[in-house]
């Protein structure tokens, strides 16, 4: 499922107690906060036991199912986060144990967490919030996971067991809670709800932690964008017919992105307690509305090694992909910045929310043409432009004002000095 996910949630078993199963045959639907993912049988057999039903949260390396099989195979097969391992085992009794696993190094118990740094996920800040935990009590539960990560069910046992809440820094009266306290008007008859979806309630989450974590800053600039807009509109239906690719303007500014970042590597970087991890990839992510409504964050992997077909060629698929809904999961994970084109839906300028636990997001609004004063041999002249605004949300922990300027300024020039000549 990845390195950094620790539950995944059921959606749909596609079999039932009783059913024979084929070896490598799709038994079941189960969710991240990244993507849904179907997991297949590791054996033939028939299964005997569902131990989790649909919607249910399950830790990763908890058995989910049972299938008993033939008892002279003698093997068994266990699915882990990375591949399909098979190891020889004299079995008495052949029941086959299906379950989502963690590398070995994140079974290792951490040390105590009571600081803090200590990282907390959306659901465990979720289940915080439930439960009435202050801050400190949860930094200070012992996490099991990797680096001491404070897991799900490491605040289970703490809520299970504890005497009394540890006590909390002083709050004024208007911050003493996050949540809306006040009571909702609803006109019955008029007034309807809506659950929030999986999805939607985990991009809530997500949101809601970033803000948490990051102390955000935003920064703008408008980017002359015109020889841009005047080089694809002249070459993309050629570009199409040559390459069998639509050229859209996301490769363009992923291009320019991978290229500021080479200038400014201190920007493609994680903050991992106390330190920081400087990331040698340069993995872009592209934020996409998905035909529901909500969003998913695609990664172009090593931008900065591709040319313009390439990036072309990766983006218009994991724009395809994620509209329909056929995106794998190192698809959507691994990536080291973001961008989000707000200006799709109109938007003259967005303030982004950072996709944790990058340090910086940027946005790009809708591109407009403007009258605007320009240098020239004559001098000034007005002329007909294609405008556009950059705005970044940066990380104020680890990125100051003049890193986030001098890069999205970076950013703005490589759109600028765009050669209107190049060759497709």
């Amino acid at each position: 499922m990845g390195e950094s996910i620790s539950e995944a949630t059921i959606l749909n078993w596609l079999k039932n107690v009783g059913d024979t199963v084929e070896e490598d045959e799709t038994i079941l639907e189960v969710a991240t906060d990244k993507v849904d993912s179907e997991v297949p049988s590791p054996c033939t057999g028939v299964i005997t036991e569902i131990l989790f039903q649909p919607n249910e949260v399950v830790e990763v390396g908890k058995v989910i199912a049972m299938i008993s099989e033939d008892a002279t195979q003698g093997i068994k097969k266990t699915i882990t986060k990375e591949n399909v391992s098979v190891t020889e085992e004299n079995l008495s009794k052949k029941n086959k144990e299906i379950s989502v696993s963690k590398s070995k190094e994140e079974h290792t118990t951490q040390k105590l967490i009571s600081n803090q740094d200590a990282f907390l996920s959306p659901l465990v800040l979720s289940i915080a919030q439930k439960e009435n935990l202050t801050l400190e009590e949860v930094q200070s539960i012992q996490g099991t996971g990797a680096k001491g990560r404070i897991r799900k069910s490491d605040v289970m046992h703490y809520i299970k067991n504890r005497k009394y809440p540890l006590p909390s820094r002083p709050q004024s009266e208007t911050s003493k809670s996050s949540y809306n306290t006040r009571p909702i008007a609803f006109v019955e008859g008029k007034d309807r709800i809506v659950e929030m979806d999986r999805m939607r309630k985990m991009i809530a989450d997500h949101m809601v932690y970033s803000k948490h974590t990051s102390p955000h800053v935003t920064s703008y600039i408008e980017v002359d964008v015109t020889n841009i807009v005047n080089w694809r509109n002249a070459v993309k239906i050629a570009f199409q017919e040559k390459h069998g690719e639509k050229l859209t303007f996301t490769p363009i500014f992923v291009e320019a992105v991978a290229k500021a970042i080479q200038e400014y590597p201190m920007i493609n970087v994680s903050v991992d307690g106390k330190n920081i991890v400087v990331h040698n990839d340069i993995n872009i992510g592209m934020a996409t509305a998905l035909p529901n409504g909500n969003l998913i964050v695609p990664v172009v992997k090593n931008a900065d090694e591709k040319n313009l077909l390439g990036l072309a060629k990766r983006v218009n698929h994991l724009a395809n992909s994620a509209r329909s809904n056929d995106l794998k999961p190192d698809e959507v994970k691994g990536s080291t910045f973001t961008i989000s084109n707000v200006g799709t839906f109109g938007s003259l300028m967005g303030t982004p929310i950072i996709n944790q636990p990058e340090v910086a997001i940027l946005a790009l609004g809708i591109i407009k043409k403007r009258p605007e004063v320009i240098p020239t041999e004559k001098g000034d002249e007005i002329a007909i432009r294609s405008m556009m605004y950059l705005s970044l949300s940066f990380d104020h922990r680890v990125v100051d004002g003049f890193l986030g300027g001098s890069f999205l300024r970076k950013v703005g020039d490589e759109l600028e000095a765009f050669d209107n000549n190049r060759e497709i």
